[in-house]
């Protein structure tokens, strides 16, 4: 019997498939430091995986035989792109309904998102960096939270290990004039747990005793669920707004811990669906930040994986 196609294009035929091959393993090798980088530069872990998907596409019509470093030359595709879809992104969010938060993510079988250190992950960090522009945030993200060395960062952002450092630096100084020193994770679960119990029963002595004065709440229903629209500032004045809803709110509420972006969180939910996933951020001078995700688009996912 002959064969009806010619031997050379069955090796050809070969080779494209071994190559594919791979190309898929050191894709998926990189794929959840990939990941852990576009998420901290977008907050999203929906804008995350698109930009994996176009790195894939890329990655599959790249000329591979000249590419020494698969990983580094997908680390590169990935962070141009996130910050392109960063850029576009922040038009986007001026016109988002009430105040953007974070899209949680579950920590529980990866606590660094594939990085080398857990930097840049927290709900609390992910907002502050939201008011940084694209480069420097993806600048601070490959230096701080997956240690590269300042001069491979400068090649991907395609800028010199001078500017590369002082965008870092910004970075560095705007978080820590935002942010004072975090508690230990003992201490952020007693102060979550404190608040929870004196939210659902709209304690406003303990309220006012766990909160810092200079507490921020931000609710996050990206104008689907009903939330207040405009962060609640102040001690005394969120204590009143929890003491408020609470009788609206908790009677018919269920409450599960878990873990988010590192982080213990307290998942609400009513008649068995999520409605709120409550996080904080806490020094030692109490509960800075209370962020309550409730835009569904956010919540799902993030509850999907829960059970995954």
């Amino acid at each position: 019997m002959v064969s009806a196609e010619p031997e050379g294009a069955t090796m050809d035929a070969r080779d494209a498939s071994e190559s594919l091959d791979r190309a898929t393993d050191d894709f998926l090798a990189a794929r959840p430091q990939l990941f852990g980088i576009a998420y901290r530069v977008l907050g999203s872990a929906a804008e995350a995986e698109d930009v994996l998907q176009e790195t894939w596409v890329r990655w599959q019509n790249t000329d591979r035989s000249g590419v020494k470093e698969p990983a580094a030359f997908l680390t590169t595709i990935t962070a141009r792109l996130a910050i392109n879809v960063a850029q576009s992104a922040r038009v986007r969010r001026e016109s988002y309904v009430g105040p953007w938060l974070p899209e949680p993510v579950d920590t529980r079988h990866d606590p660094q998102l594939g990085a080398e250190r857990a930097e840049a992950l927290e709900m609390a960090v992910l907002l502050l960096l939201e008011k940084l522009n694209p480069v420097e945030r993806a600048a601070y993200v490959l230096r701080e939270a997956f240690d590269y060395p300042y001069k491979q960062v400068a090649e991907i952002l395609e800028t010199s290990e001078p500017n590369t450092r002082q965008l870092v630096s910004r970075a560095r100084k705007h978080l820590s004039a935002e942010r004072k020193e975090p508690v230990s994770p003992a201490d952020h679960r007693r102060l979550l747990e404190v608040f929870l119990a004196a939210a659902q029963t709209g304690d406003m002595r303990v309220l006012e005793k766990v909160l810092a004065a200079d507490v921020v709440s931000y609710a996050d229903g990206g104008g689907i669920r009903g939330a207040s629209r405009i962060p609640v500032v102040g001690r005394l004045r969120v204590s009143k707004y929890l003491a408020a809803f609470a009788p609206r709110f908790w009677p018919p509420a269920g409450t599960r811990w878990v873990e988010a972006n590192g982080s213990p969180a307290v998942l609400v939910t009513a008649g068995g669906d999520p409605v709120a996933l409550l996080s904080v951020d806490a020094s030692e001078d109490g509960i800075h930040r209370i962020m309550w995700v409730m835009n569904p688009e956010k919540l799902s996912p993030y509850v999907t994986s829960l059970s995954a």
